[in-house]
């Protein structure tokens, strides 16, 4: 069985949906220092600010990192904060953990100048590329640049995939007889007021992504997402789709038994809702395989532009792709890591097995199904 890592992205931009990070105990909407001229923000590597340890100590003399919508139960960003925290002795700021990522874009859009920016961000390719379009991000490439497959990263250094994974069903098959596999399986009776999504596809990049996934598995195709629509509408007409945004807490109290989203949200549920008496289930539907990574970048406009840049520099490391594999997510330098022997090998291993290689939207199609989705979505669930 092949256990292929979704790679093979035509641009960067065909990552995957999103999040970004911001401050949970800011306060305050004064200006930020003007920082527009700085060494740092123009630094379009650690050697323009020469080498990382003048970076480092750029980063430490700010202190401080916003960022914005990052769960700690996303992909392991609990420890990735903690660790980078620890490293460097930078307090990272982080705003609205369960927040989206159209959320994490608009903070990033009406806070310039304030002091509680956003500093560097992690979006899905949609809203990425609606940040450059947008003219939001400092071009920045990190020491590991060229382990990252070409197709996976913008061309000057705007941004670029960082982790990603595969859509999935996940189950508490504690409180459902028979855990679904497919997507075919999901309209079944036994499922009636059970399936849920992590979020509206407007909003949120996972369930954008689910809603792709579902048109890849009725017949449909990345220039026409509308057999997803249609198969989204079916299921609530059948009464199987609870317009709850499935969570670690809504699956806990019953709310949300089968929940549809990446694989690594759902694989470290399991191990989180273990204790709490949940046998989370997760199944990557072969009727409808859906890959995508997230994007990082550099906040043009970042009130901490070395601290954002370290950041980077800190989740394209070794060190930090390494978290990513724990938190069972694919990192985009895997292929390069494994080569040299530095990956997690044992993280590495507990990835699903998937048949075949993942297909990736191109970006007009996936503009194009953003607009379809947005302009059917109400109609579809009602």
């Amino acid at each position: 069985m092949q256990t292929p890592r979704p790679r093979r992205a035509r641009t960067a931009v065909a990552a995957a949906t999103t999040a970004v990070a911001l401050t949970v105990g800011l306060t305050g909407c004064g200006k930020a220092p003007s920082v527009g001229d700085s060494e740092a923000a123009k630094a379009r590597s650690a050697a323009d600010l020469g080498g990382m340890d003048a970076l480092v100590r750029a980063a430490r003399q700010e202190g401080r990192l916003n960022v914005y919508a990052l769960a700690p139960t996303w992909a392991n960003y609990g420890e990735m904060i903690t660790a980078f925290e620890k490293k460097y002795g930078i307090t990272v700021h982080n705003e609205n953990p369960g927040g989206s990522s159209q959320l994490a874009l608009s903070a990033a859009e009406k806070r310039i100048g304030q002091n509680r920016a956003v500093d560097a961000l992690d979006l899905g390719s949609a809203f990425m590329q609606s940040a450059s379009l947008k003219e939001l991000l400092a071009p920045y490439k990190v020491r590991d640049w060229e382990g990252i497959p070409a197709a996976q990263k913008e061309r000057d250094g705007s941004f670029a995939n960082n982790y990603g994974g595969y859509v999935s069903i996940g189950c508490d098959a504690s409180a459902v007889r028979h855990c679904p596999r497919t997507f075919q399986d999901l309209l079944k009776p036994e499922y009636r007021n059970k399936v849920a999504l992590n979020g509206n596809p407007n909003d949120s990049s996972s369930a954008f992504a689910a809603v792709l996934a579902a048109s890849l598995a009725n017949g449909g195709s990345f220039d026409d997402p509308q057999a997803g629509l249609d198969y989204f509408a079916k299921l609530r007409k059948k009464g199987n789709y609870v317009p709850v945004e499935s969570s670690p807490s809504t699956i806990q109290k019953g709310e949300t038994p089968i929940s549809i989203d990446w694989d690594y949200l759902n694989l470290g549920y399991s191990d989180t809702l273990k204790s709490k008496g949940v046998d989370w289930k997760v199944a990557v539907p072969e009727d409808g395989q859906y890959s995508e990574y997230y994007n990082q970048a550099v906040n043009r406009y970042a009130p901490h532009p070395a601290a954002a840049r370290l950041w980077l520099e800190f989740v394209y490391s070794d060190e930090g792709q390494n978290i990513w594999l724990k938190g069972y997510s694919r990192p985009a330098r895997l292929e390069q890591m494994e080569r040299e022997k530095t990956a997690d090998s044992a993280a590495a291993r507990k990835l699903p097995a998937v048949e075949g290689e993942p297909r990736f939207p191109t970006q007009k199609q996936q503009n194009a199904a953003k607009k379809a989705i947005a302009d059917g979505w109400g109609q579809a669930v009602g």
